[in-house]
Parts: structure tokens; C-alpha cells; sequence
């Protein structure tokens, strides 16, 4: 098994044309391979505006135009592409999906947001996805010649239970395609993903849009890589732009061997 890995994360602004978002996916995607990234990570409704009245309009079958096209880019760069997310329509339900593709197009891994994020903060900050959206209900990870990889979608990350579910199923990585806002991004973003590191001793990362203040949701941008020791390998600002490093899957070990977490929960205790 492979331990070390080139990792890339695109941090792009999306356009009501859905076949605009699809063509800078697949350039960026291409640049990174062209630079020798073994997988590429895509934002959270990576081919539309995050905007939850315009899901439905935007909503596509698996199998649909963005699963082959992505099925395509990651078949024809011989990359590992985990897309982003994006609004996927089953028997007339509407669910924040993500698709994960390895180097010959196969599909690997798929993942329906889990956590619905209803909110409404005391600064005027309101926002329902249950309005429009269905929730998932199943922990994902996937299989990579690196080995284990787990993959959840932004509010997710803010469930511990669920993070520790993919770590006890193998996962070395944890994926969030991810869009906090203005108000949840300063304050939360790089201590959560800083905190799910540390607790699983993992690697975390989070890619988000680009910030675009000409929608009714802004992203708070700042996609990031952070270590299984909770330090922060890379982390971008609110504009588009591209993350691209090794990840040494190696220190997921190193690390829990010095420091021996893993082993010493107390599973007999948890559940009483």
C-alpha cells in the first residue's frame, strides 16, 4: 500500500451556467494532474450556486450530465476526483450528494450529506436545507491504493460521532467538501477542522468555494489541509485558487503510536 500521496484542492466560484462551473472543474482538474495530483478534491455544490431555492432546478441523477462529465475528467487525468458535491434527484427527493471517481472513472464512493444545516443565529443569520433538501443516512469511506478514505459534507463536520465512525471503519483521511458562511467561517472552520484531526488523529480537509458577495450565501472560502498532529499544512484565503501537497499517510501511525488514542478508548464505558 502507497503512503504517500499528492493531494489538490480546487477553491472556485460557480455560475448560474451549470456547463461554465463543469468547464473550469475539468481545467483546474486538469492543471493539478498536469502537476501530478493523485486525487482532486471539488467544493461542496461545486456546479451551481449554493443557494437552496435553486437546488431544484439544478438537481441531476446519478449517472446524469455532471457524473459523466467528472466520470470522464477523472478517467481521461487518471486521478482520484472526489466531486465536490452536488443537488442529485432520486424519486423526486433532492439530496446534497458527493461522488468519489478513481483513475479509470469508476465510481468508488458515494455520499449523501447527512446533517441538514438549519440554523438560525442570532445576528440574522437563517438558513433551512430541510426545506428543500433530504437528508442521507449513511456513514461513507472508500477504498484507495493509500488505503482508507472517509468522505462527509460540511454541516457533517460538526458531528464527532459520525468522524469516529469512518476512523473505526479505517478511514486515515477525512474529505468535506464544505461552504461555511460568514458568521460560521470565522469563527469555526479552521477549529473544527483542527479538532477533528486531533481527536481521530487523521488528516482533515475541507474544500470550499471560492467567495462570490453577488450571491445570497457567501462562502467563507479557506479551503485547508490539517495534519493527524492538528497543525494546518495549507490553507487558502476567500479567493479561487488551488491547494497541491504530499500527504504521508505515514504519520497517521507515527502519530498514534507516540500518542496512543485509538487504543486506549474505552468502548465498554462509552455506551452506558
Amino acid at each position: 500500500m502507497k503512503e504517500k500521496m499528492k493531494l489538490g484542492l480546487i477553491q472556485m466560484i460557480t455560475y448560474k451556467d451549470k456547463e461554465m462551473s463543469l468547464d473550469k472543474a475539468a481545467e483546474n482538474i486538469k492543471q493539478l494532474a498536469d502537476q501530478g495530483a493523485d486525487m482532486v478534491v471539488l467544493p461542496e455544490m461545486f456546479n451551481c450556486p449554493y443557494e437552496t431555492q435553486r437546488f431544484p432546478q439544478y438537481a441531476e441523477p446519478e449517472g446524469g450530465p455532471t457524473w459523466q462529465r467528472m466520470q470522464q475528467v477523472a478517467r481521461d487525468n487518471h486521478i482520484y476526483l472526489v466531486c465536490g458535491s452536488i443537488a442529485e434527484i432520486e424519486d423526486g427527493n433532492i439530496y446534497n450528494t458527493s461522488f468519489v471517481f478513481d483513475r479509470d472513472g469508476n465510481q468508488i464512493g458515494k455520499h449523501r450529506k447527512i446533517h441538514m444545516f438549519d440554523i438560525n443565529i442570532e445576528n440574522g443569520q437563517y438558513f433551512k436545507e430541510s426545506e428543500t433538501l433530504e437528508a442521507g443516512d449513511q456513514a461513507t469511506v472508500f477504498e484507495t491504493e493509500y488505503g482508507t478514505i472517509g468522505l462527509a459534507i460540511c454541516y457533517d463536520v460538526r458531528f464527532p460521532e459520525l468522524s469516529r465512525m469512518m476512523v473505526d471503519r479505517g478511514a486515515k483521511m477525512l474529505i468535506y467538501p464544505a461552504a461555511f458562511n460568514m458568521t460560521t467561517g470565522p469563527a469555526h472552520w479552521e477549529l473544527l477542522f483542527r479538532t477533528r484531526a486531533v481527536d481521530n488523529q487523521v488528516f482533515t480537509v475541507g474544500c470550499a468555494p471560492a467567495r462570490d458577495y453577488s450571491l445570497s450565501y457567501i462562502s467563507y472560502g479557506n479551503s485547508i489541509v490539517v495534519d493527524p498532529w492538528g497543525d494546518v499544512l495549507g490553507r487558502l484565503d476567500d479567493s479561487e485558487g488551488y491547494l497541491l501537497g504530499e500527504i504521508d499517510f505515514g504519520e497517521v501511525s507515527h502519530i498514534r503510536e507516540q500518542l496512543p488514542i485509538i487504543k486506549q478508548l474505552r468502548k465498554d464505558v462509552y455506551h452506558k
